[in-house]
């Protein structure tokens, strides 16, 4: 359990750093300069911190949940495994669903594909080497 906690707290500020990463670089800024007559002009920190850290908790509770479905016979695979998964459900089907609706350039929608698979493939790494579920 305390493993679990541990790991989760370590996604979660992970989960912050990479976002402020793949968003608030100068070639993201560039790419989502499309969001911008829509995008607010302040962030909530506390708010963002405390939804990335619930995400950390979340995503580890459901690693674990399907760690023995999960392809691989090692724990590396199964977060690589689960890293692809959790990246064609939230990022894969954003970028569509935001292609179907809206006008943004091609580059936008495949920086934001790149950048969430790099994101997705860095948790499940983490979560693969690192959790396990109890016997």
């Amino acid at each position: 359990m305390t493993t679990y906690v541990v790991v989760s707290i370590v996604g979660g500020i992970l989960f912050g750093i990479l976002d402020g990463l793949i968003n608030a670089n100068p070639v993201a800024q560039r790419l989502y300069a499309v969001y911008k007559p829509i995008a607010k002009t302040s962030l909530n920190i506390v708010a963002g911190v405390a939804i990335d850290l619930a995400y950390g908790f979340i995503m580890a509770a459901v690693f674990l949940l399907l760690y023995t479905s999960l392809p691989g016979e090692i724990g590396i695979a199964k977060g690589l495994s689960f890293a692809i998964l959790v990246w064609f459900f939230r990022v894969v089907m954003s970028v569509a669903s935001t292609w179907m609706m809206y006008t943004v350039p091609a580059r936008t929608l495949r920086y934001t594909l790149f950048a969430g698979l790099a994101e997705m493939l860095a948790l499940g790494i983490l979560y693969g080497l690192t959790l396990q579920p109890l016997t």
